[in-house]
């Protein structure tokens, strides 16, 4: 039974609404006060707020905030006796379902409650997906059963317990980050700050100042000290991705911080210490940037104490049905549609793929697909053409104004409606069983 908590100081208007909400089957909770408000939320699950905005001890309207930082999946509409757009606009901004005027808009009350509980619903089936397909990052939550995928998870298993530092390589896409998330939350420091930064995304010297911070004064508009990501990761751990792209005189400065937990912040003399765990990731080879020149020899054997080698989607493909499954589940639910499999030709197409871009660019193609598609089960007519002709070799052979291409289409479109069904899809399309696999053989579908 879905559960609605209502805060109004007023008792009789209180009751009134609750009775009203009563009769459509909710547990009703009541409070006259943010105080007992906030105790009913940590001692019960709720699903909607139905919120007062003048209360004896604060506003509802700042009290949304307070709400979604704790609460982030309840829903809270606001109820006020004087409703204006300023009190409007700023409770929809701090995270509001909807703001209603009391008394002339009661009639709006249950179905404004149950398209929350729509919401609310989704939302926690989306929180619940993303939790099984790795966003929370643990190991358990790591989709894949090859061996090679298995080995590193047991490499990082292995060394998260330790305050030791670990290298991530690997190419572009394959999850290094998602990797130094779960060492992470395995961890002594889980409870500490994880802080990511991208060492390719900023110039040598904003990458100085964001990594060590700065005091004020040390340039033009360093009008106060600012923290570093090293001080926002202290007794936690950050997570140096594209290491390979740091300029040498700030690999200098990282060397010191790995031997001695301390640096020198921009315009500053005086050294500040942390307790920072580090982990690193590269799609490049190190060694090969130490021969060029362009990565210090003494960095690389501080930074590469324990490596794990992260493998590429191509050399684990009996994982890509697992996550495209997983990845649809997600999609289909933020989409609003009901997505119930995915047709083996498409499941094959992507199998055959070469994925340079890993798991972030599979992530992107069922993101597309879900977009597109108008049906419960997600077909090959969904995939980019240029992923269809890598994955099936046809490229060369068959141009996109030829009758080869537009029948190969057709053919696949009628064995995704019958669900694979040869028979079926023979018949519709006015042609012998025998025939159709011919081409299905020529086409390879």
């Amino acid at each position: 039974m879905k559960k609605i908590l209502i805060i109004d100081d007023e008792e009789k208007l209180r009751g009134l609404i609750a009775r009203i909400v009563r009769l459509e089957g909710f547990e009703v909770l009541e409070a006259g006060d943010l105080k007992t408000g906030l105790k009913r939320l940590d001692q019960s699950d709720i699903d909607i707020l139905l919120c007062d905005v003048k209360l004896p001890d604060g506003n509802g309207v700042e009290f949304i905030k307070t709400v979604k930082d704790k609460y982030p999946l309840v829903e809270v509409i606001l109820l006020t006796a004087y409703g204006n757009i300023p009190d409007g606009v700023q409770a929809i901004k701090n995270g509001a379902f909807d703001y209603i005027t009391k008394g002339d808009d009661n009639n709006k009350i249950i179905p404004l409650v149950h398209r929350a509980i729509e919401k609310a619903e989704l939302s926690r089936r989306v929180y619940q997906l993303e939790k099984q397909v790795g966003d929370k990052y643990s190991f358990d939550s790591i989709i894949g059963k090859s061996e090679n995928l298995l080995q590193s998870i047991a490499l990082a298993r292995k060394v998260a317990p330790t305050d030791t530092t670990v290298l991530l390589l690997g190419e572009t896409g394959t999850g290094k980050e998602v990797f130094a998330q779960s060492i992470h939350q395995a961890s002594s420091r889980s409870k500490k700050p994880f802080v990511a930064v991208n060492c390719s995304a900023f110039g040598k010297e904003l990458l100085e100042s964001e990594m060590f911070g700065y005091k004020a004064g040390a340039f033009t508009n360093a009008v106060r000290d600012k923290k570093g990501l090293f001080e926002e990761a202290h007794n936690g751990t950050i997570f140096l991705d594209e290491i390979g792209e740091l300029a040498l005189e700030l690999q200098a400065k990282l060397l010191r911080v790995l031997e001695s937990q301390e640096f020198i912040k921009v315009g500053d003399t005086q050294p500040t210490k942390v307790n920072v765990r580090v982990i690193a990731a590269t799609n490049r080879d190190l060694t090969k940037e130490i021969e060029s020149g362009n990565f210090r020899s003494d960095l690389y054997y501080r930074l590469s104490v324990f490596q794990i080698n992260i493998p590429s989607l191509r050399d684990r493909k009996g994982d890509i049905e697992a996550l495209a499954k997983g990845f649809a589940g997600i999609y289909a639910l933020k989409a609003n549609k009901k997505i119930t499999s995915l047709s083996p030709y498409f499941i094959a197409a992507l199998q055959r793929n070469h994925w340079t871009g890993n798991i972030r660019e599979l992530k992107n193609i069922i993101e597309r697909s879900v977009i597109l598609t108008d049906e419960p089960v997600l077909g090959t007519e969904t995939l980019p053409a240029e992923l269809l002709q890598e994955s099936t070799g046809t490229s060369k052979n068959l141009s996109a104004f030829s009758l080869a291409s537009a029948e190969k289409l057709h053919v696949q479109k009628v064995l995704n409606y019958t669900k694979g069904n040869k028979a079926e899809a023979a018949r519709l399309l006015e042609i012998g069983i025998a025939t159709l696999y011919r081409k299905i053989e020529e086409y390879k579908l």
